[in-house]
């Protein structure tokens, strides 16, 4: 509950926070080229919506169509990217660092390890199948079962 009040409070207090700092860069940089940016941040928005995007949000209708949360979970990079064109879009700086903030690596991934969706752990889908980074797993011979290749060299 404190969590949901503190966002909420940002989210009402976000417009005079962007106020503010355009004002700070308007001074610092002069109108013209502030406003420039603040345009240029909402073009960037739009091209990377429209390059990332559209793949995006159809790979989320088919999962959700399919009611495979996996999927959902497996691609939530994408959603952070989709999430990061849309702070973009919106005008203000706050937003923009925001929006930049989420196209790196690192920071993409340990904001989804804090919301708990991580997706370079291991993935267990409907079939059973558990898929494992290749760092995550080893061969281990089972000494109770015959070896397989001599039975297939005598052949």
């Amino acid at each position: 509950m404190k969590i949901a009040r503190s966002l909420l409070s940002f989210l009402l207090f976000l417009p005079l926070m962007e106020l503010a700092v355009f004002i700070a860069v308007a001074v610092a940089i002069g109108f013209v080229a502030a406003l420039g940016l603040i345009l240029l941040g909402c073009v960037a928005g739009m091209l990377l919506l429209r390059h990332a995007g559209g793949s995006h949000i159809s790979r989320l209708r088919v999962a959700m169509a399919e009611g495979n949360f996996t999927t959902l979970q497996a691609d939530a990079t994408g959603g952070m990217i989709l999430l990061s064109g849309v702070l973009l879009v919106i005008p203000g700086f706050i937003t923009d660092a925001l929006g930049l903030a989420l196209l790196f690596p690192p920071l993409r991934r340990a904001l989804l390890g804090l919301v708990g969706l991580n997706p370079g752990a291991a993935r267990r889908g409907d079939d059973g199948v558990v898929d494992l980074e290749p760092e995550q797993w080893h061969r281990v011979p089972d000494p109770e079962l015959p070896d397989r290749r001599n039975e297939h060299d005598s052949r």
